[in-house]
């Protein structure tokens, strides 16, 4: 049994990694909200960032109830999914900070649109790429959880 124990019940908002599913949902939803508030420039860019956004939210609620409920029941196979999870959450979340980068980039440069819709995706970038950051903090939590 690895030396790091997925959590049982409230324990989820105690240990750590796991307390930083709360702040994934949290800079997750603003993103969300942030993406799905602005212009859009690149329809296909800004589609992935919300597909990601929204994936990520859903995926890490789940997630996150399962492991209140007690469902997983501390097998390997959980240590994987966690791990994985977050692995691909990230991966996804780094390809959502560069195109709304560039998104914002193409907005700074741009005349048809106005400081107030290229301040909201900056921001979205913002949150995008502290998300990512907590999605790679929580990916690298789980593969030392899976190897302990």
């Amino acid at each position: 049994m690895p030396g790091w124990r997925l959590p049982r019940g409230s324990e989820v908002f105690r240990t750590c990694p796991d307390v930083l599913f709360i702040f994934e949902l949290v800079f997750g939803g603003l993103v969300w909200i942030l993406i799905a508030s602005s212009l859009v420039p690149l329809p296909l860019a800004q589609g992935w960032v919300m597909f990601v956004s929204v994936f990520c939210f859903v995926g890490t609620t789940v997630l996150l109830f399962l492991y209140i409920i007690n469902i997983h029941d501390r097998k390997i196979s959980w240590y994987i999914l966690d791990a994985v999870y977050h692995c691909i959450a990230a991966l996804f979340y780094l390809s959502a900070v560069v195109l709304e980068g560039l998104v914002t980039n193409i907005m700074d440069h741009d005349l048809n649109f106005t400081q107030e819709h290229y301040h909201e995706n900056l921001v979205a970038t913002v949150f995008s790429a502290l998300a990512t950051l907590l999605y790679m903090f929580h990916a690298c939590l789980s593969f030392i959880r899976l190897v302990s």
